[in-house]
C-alpha cells in the first residue's frame, strides 16, 4: 500500500490525475475522508462567547489549498510554483487596491485614481505576460522571423537559470512545456484583479482563503473560470450538504464520465483519430462523418469533464457555474456561443468586448487588434492574395466608416465582435488555425445578425443568388471548396425558399407546422455551420506550436478535398455497417443532447432520490458498462492543452 500512495502523489508526467482513471479517485477518497476529519475538527473552534455558532473556515480552506496544489503537482509537477506565484501575485494587488482606496483622497481626485489605475494595469500585464510566454512563444518568434527574415529559436530562460543554479542538465531549454489550465488561472486572476478594481467584490484579506479561491482543483487544469463574484462568498460559508445534494453530485459525475467515456474517448479512438490522421485514405462520407462526429466527441469530453468537476465540488459543499447549456439546440451562431463553454465566453464579453466599445463605439484598441491579427496572418501566410484581401477588407471598412456615418456604430460593433472571437480563437492555441476558427464564428455571427434584418423574401433572393454564384464558379473552377460551397447554398436555397411559402401560407402563426419546420432547420444549419468551423479547431490540436500551423492547414485542406470530390453513394451503407457502433453512439448522443431540458431534470431528481442501495447498485453497473467501451489506454481531456 505505501508504495502505492507513493507513486499515487509523485510526479510522473506520464500519469496525471484525470478524472477517468482510478488514481483520481483514491486520491479523491482520501482527501474527502480527511475533509471529514478537519470538518470534525474546525467545529470545536466555535465562538461561544459572542452566542453564535459561527464556524472558523480557514482551517477547511488551507486543507483544500493544499490538496489543490497537491493535486496540480501531480499534474504538473513543478508548474506548481507558478501557480502560487499567480495567487500570491493576485492576493498582494487586491489588498494594494483595498489600502489605495482606505487613504484619504483629494476632493479634486476621482475615485479611480492614477496608482490605482497603475496597480491594474501591472495586474493585467504580469499575468498576461506570464501567459504569453509559456503558450504564445512559438507563435511570436514566428511572426518575428518572417518580419525580419531571421530564424531565431525558442530558448527556455527558466529552464536555462534552473540548469546553472543547480550546475545540471536536468531540464530542456530548447522547449518551452505548456502547463495545464494556465489559460484558465490566467483569465480567472485577471477578473478577480479587475473586479475588485472596479468594486464590484471585495478583496480576500485572508491569503489562505483566497489561495483556496484561486486552486480549487475539481476546476483547475479544465474551467470553467469561476469568478470572485460567483465562488469567493461559499469559500467563507459552513459545509452543508443534503441528501438530494449528495445524488445530484453522484449523477454529474456519473453522467460526465459515460460522457466522456462512452461517446468521446470511444468516438476518437474507433473512428475521429483515424479520418482525421489519414483524410486522404477515407471516402468522402467518412470525412464528413468524422466532422459531424467531433462535435459530439468534443461537447462529450468538454462538457463531461465539467459535469465531473460540478459533481466533485459538490461533495464538498462548493457550486461551480454552468459552463454548457445544450449547445447544439442553438438556433444560430451568436445563440450557439451563449450556451458553449458560457464561462468563457461570459469572460470574453465583460473584460473584452464591453471594454472595446461593445455596441456602443470603437477604441483605438479595435483597430490595433485587428489590424494586428490581419498583418500577423498575412505575414505567415506570406501569399500576395492573401494581403491583397486583408488590405481590401481595411480600405472597405474605412470607406464604410468615412462615407456611411450612421453605419458607424453598427460597424463598430461587427469590428469589436470579430476582435473577440478573433482573441477567443487565439486563447484556444497559438496557432493560425485557432485564429482562423476563431475569425470563421465571428463571420457567423455577423452574417447571422444581417440575416436577421432582413425581411423574408429579400433573404430568398439573397441565397438563390448566391446559390447560382457559387454554382457558376465551380463549373468554371471545379475546385472541392468551390464544390461543397454550391451544393450547401443549393440546399439552403430550396430550404429557405420552401419554409418561407410555408410560413407566408401559415400566415406566421407561432407554434404551426411551419413553424416547427424553421425551428429544425435553424438548429441543423447552425450545427453544420459550428462542424465545419472545427475542422480548423481539430486540425490544430493535440500538436506542437512549431508544426501546428502547417499540420493543421494540410489536414483541413485534404478533408476539404474529400469532401468536396465525387462521391460513390455506394460506399456508404458499407461505412455504416463496418462502423456501426459508431454511428450508433452518435444518433443516440444526439438523440439525448436534444431532449427537452425539463424531462433531463425529471430523471435527474428521479437519480438523485432514489434509495442509497440502489443508488449504489446504479452507480456500480454505470461504471461497469463504461469501462466496457474502454478501447485502449484512457484518453486526456481535449482542453487540458488550453
Amino acid at each position: 500500500m505505501l508504495p502505492y500512495l507513493k507513486s499515487l502523489l509523485a510526479f510522473d508526467s506520464l500519469k496525471p490525475l484525470l478524472f477517468t482513471q482510478l488514481d483520481f479517485w483514491v486520491f479523491f477518497f482520501i482527501a474527502l475522508a480527511l475533509f471529514a476529519v478537519v470538518l470534525a475538527l474546525q467545529n470545536l473552534f466555535v465562538d461561544k462567547a459572542s452566542g453564535k455558532h459561527r464556524t472558523c473556515q480557514t482551517f477547511r480552506n488551507g486543507y483544500l489549498a493544499l490538496v489543490s496544489l497537491l493535486f496540480y503537482y501531480k499534474t504538473s509537477g513543478l508548474f506548481v510554483l507558478l501557480l502560487i506565484l499567480a495567487s500570491l501575485t493576485g492576493w498582494l494587488l487586491g489588498m494594494a487596491f483595498d489600502r489605495w482606496r482606505s487613504r484619504p483622497q483629494p476632493p479634486q481626485q476621482p475615485p479611480r485614481s492614477v496608482g490605482r489605475l497603475a496597480l491594474l494595469i501591472l495586474g493585467v500585464v504580469i499575468n498576461l505576460a506570464v501567459l504569453s510566454y509559456f503558450k504564445y512563444a512559438y507563435f511570436f518568434t514566428d511572426i518575428y522571423n518572417a518580419i525580419f527574415h531571421s530564424d531565431l529559436q525558442v530558448v527556455n530562460i527558466f529552464a536555462r537559470w534552473a540548469n546553472h543554479f543547480t550546475a545540471t542538465a536536468r531540464f530542456d531549454a530548447g522547449v518551452i512545456i505548456l502547463p495545464i489550465g494556465i489559460s484558465f488561472f490566467t483569465f480567472q486572476n485577471i477578473s478577480y484583479i479587475v473586479d475588485v478594481y472596479k468594486g464590484k467584490v471585495r478583496h480576500s484579506s485572508n491569503l489562505i482563503d483566497f489561495a483556496f479561491y484561486t486552486t480549487f482543483f475539481p476546476q483547475l487544469v479544465a474551467g470553467p473560470i469561476i469568478r470572485a463574484d460567483q465562488f469567493l462568498h461559499q469559500v467563507y460559508k459552513p459545509f452543508f450538504l443534503s441528501r438530494r445534494q449528495f445524488g445530484v453530485a453522484v449523477f454529474w459525475i456519473l453522467n460526465g464520465l459515460l460522457k466522456k467515456i462512452i461517446l468521446s474517448d470511444f468516438l476518437a479512438v474507433n473512428f475521429v483519430d483515424r479520418v482525421f490522421d489519414n483524410p486522404m485514405l477515407f471516402t468522402p462520407f467518412e470525412n464528413l462523418s468524422a466532422l459531424f462526429i467531433y462535435s459530439l466527441q468534443v461537447y462529450a469530453d468538454f462538457s463531461g469533464y465539467t459535469d465531473m468537476a460540478t459533481g466533485v465540488a459538490m461533495l464538498m459543499g462548493f457550486y461551480l457555474p454552468l459552463n454548457f447549456n445544450s449547445p447544439y439546440k442553438a438556433t444560430n451562431p451568436a445563440g450557439f456561443w451563449k450556451r458553449w463553454h458560457i464561462s468563457l465566453s461570459n469572460w470574453l464579453k465583460d473584460y473584452l468586448y464591453i471594454p472595446l466599445g461593445g455596441n456602443r463605439n470603437a477604441t483605438l484598441a479595435t483597430w490595433l487588434i485587428l489590424a494586428a491579427v490581419m498583418a500577423s496572418v498575412a505575414l505567415m501566410a506570406r501569399n500576395k492574395a492573401v494581403t491583397i484581401a486583408f488590405v481590401a477588407i481595411a480600405l472597405l471598412l474605412l470607406a464604410v466608416y468615412i462615407l456611411f456615418p450612421r453605419h458607424r456604430q453598427s460597424l463598430c460593433t461587427n469590428v469589436n465582435n470579430m476582435d473577440t472571437m478573433l482573441l477567443g480563437g487565439l486563447w484556444h492555441g497559438a496557432s493560425f488555425n485557432f485564429i482562423t476558427w476563431g475569425g470563421l464564428n465571428g463571420l457567423g455571427i455577423l452574417v447571422y445578425k444581417a440575416w436577421r434584418n432582413l425581411k423574408a423574401w429579400p433573404r430568398i433572393f439573397v441565397v438563390v443568388s448566391l446559390a447560382v454564384s457559387c454554382s457558376l464558379l465551380r463549373y468554371y473552377f471545379p475546385l472541392p471548396l468551390l464544390s461543397i460551397l454550391a451544393f450547401a447554398t443549393t440546399v439552403a436555397a430550396v430550404a429557405i425558399t420552401l419554409l418561407t411559402l410555408l410560413n407566408t401560407f401559415a400566415g406566421g402563426r407561432k407554434g404551426s407546422f411551419a413553424g416547427g419546420l424553421s425551428y429544425v432547420w435553424n438548429i441543423l444549419l447552425t450545427f453544420v455551420f459550428i462542424s465545419f468551423t472545427r475542422l480548423f479547431f481539430r486540425s490544430g490540436s493535440n500538436l506542437n506550436p512549431a508544426e501546428a500551423n502547417e499540420v493543421a492547414w494540410r489536414t483541413a485542406s485534404h478533408m476539404v478535398h474529400q469532401i468536396g470530390s465525387t462521391w460513390d453513394f455506394s460506399v456508404v451503407p458499407h461505412v455504416v455497417a463496418n462502423y456501426a457502433a459508431v454511428f450508433a453512439l452518435f444518433v443516440a448522443g444526439m438523440a439525448i443532447h436534444w431532449l427537452p431540458v425539463r424531462f433531463k431534470r425529471r430523471y435527474r431528481l428521479w437519480f438523485a432520490t432514489m434509495p442509497l442501495w440502489l443508488l449504489a447498485v446504479v452507480t456500480v453497473v454505470a461504471v461497469f458498462v463504461a469501462y466496457q467501451f474502454v478501447s485502449a489506454g484512457l484518453q486526456p481531456f481535449i482542453y487540458f492543452q488550453f
